[in-house]
């Protein structure tokens, strides 16, 4: 993990799509991107042009115009494309733009985002949580088909409100893990981005707000949710000791509770990268089956909603034999 802030290791993510808009969260999202590109590194700056129709149905019927509005969302566009190239100034990176126009295409937003990743074999999505049309929505479980899709390759949601300083990789990761395939899979594409002498804290969350029944002895069962906490955080450093160059990041583990009353565990991840400065949170969007899973879609985007950390999600891909291989030693 030797990469640098001008010289991406072959390790790192060398094929990023930045999606960006006007607004300030791709502002923010652009600056974030920037810290990731080395002189490896191809960046796409990726943004589409809304079909009229779509943001005004009845628009014919009240006398709006389509086209003067496609020109205007044309222009609003090719704006956001060069700012968002301004960013990379003096960048080592490779950087190229490209304009997604719907009324050319047709199709929605979420799904041209996706296909524009697919199609140019992306290996990392970064873009601003407060994208016109609700695009934080493609991390929400409920949307289904277009999160599976854009998932193929990991995702970093940079929040508006966060504080981008700098310009070399994040040095602090947070990584949160629930024991699951999807956990392990977020290690291995998180720990891509952490240079030498980067900090890496793993986190697993106890859930003291879970109201169980008396048909459940309480301390029996803290005590098991404990204990498998302790081997979520134990399988997960050995996942990452498997990693090259791993002797030069610094790591460490951490059980962390949730507050008796009142509280969930995305609110407790949220605090924890905050409390702990936090350049990058990393989760996995989908966790382990029955009553002890947690690292769910649902969490996740419970996350993205209230977290002020720049936010990488993970499906599910590659670790799961690496994992079982851990599991046998």
């Amino acid at each position: 993990m030797n990469n640098s802030a001008g010289d991406a290791s072959p390790r790192g993510f060398a094929r990023i799509l930045l999606c960006v808009d006007g607004s300030f969260a791709a502002a923010h999202a652009a600056a974030f991107a920037r810290r990731l590109a080395g002189s490896g590194t191809t960046v796409r700056i990726a943004g589409v042009v809304e079909n009229p129709r779509n943001l005004v149905p009845l628009g014919p019927l009240a006398g709006f115009d389509q086209s003067a509005a496609h020109v205007e969302l044309l222009e609003d566009t090719e704006v956001a494309l060069a700012t968002a190239r301004e960013a990379f100034a003096g960048s080592p990176a490779t950087v190229d733009t490209q304009l997604i126009d719907l009324v050319k295409l047709g199709g929605d937003v979420p799904h041209a985002i996706v296909a524009a990743a697919a199609d140019w074999h992306a290996d990392l999505l970064v873009l601003g949580a407060r994208q016109h049309h609700g695009l934080l929505r493609w991390v929400e479980g409920v949307v289904g088909e277009p999160v599976r899709r854009l998932a193929r390759c990991p995702m970093i949601v940079v929040p508006a409100q966060t504080d981008v300083p700098g310009n070399g990789p994040p040095m602090r990761l947070l990584f949160a893990v629930d024991g699951s395939r999807t956990s392990g899979d977020a290690l291995l594409a998180g720990a891509r981005l952490a240079p030498a002498g980067a900090a890496i804290r793993v986190i697993s969350v106890i859930d003291r707000a879970v109201r169980y029944g008396d048909f459940v002895p309480v301390t029996l069962f803290e005590e098991a949710i404990v204990e498998e906490g302790r081997t979520r955080l134990q399988r997960a450093e050995a996942l990452l000791a498997h990693l090259p160059d791993v002797a030069q990041v610094s790591m460490e583990t951490a059980l962390i509770e949730t507050c008796p009353d009142q509280d969930d565990i995305a609110h407790a991840i949220a605090r924890e990268a905050e409390g702990w400065r936090a350049d990058l949170l990393v989760l996995g969007t989908h966790g382990r089956r029955g009553p002890a899973r947690w690292l769910l879609g649902s969490v996740a985007s419970r996350v993205a909603r209230i977290t002020k950390t720049p936010l990488m999600l993970v499906l599910v891909r590659g670790s799961e034999r690496q994992l079982r291989d851990i599991d046998g030693e």
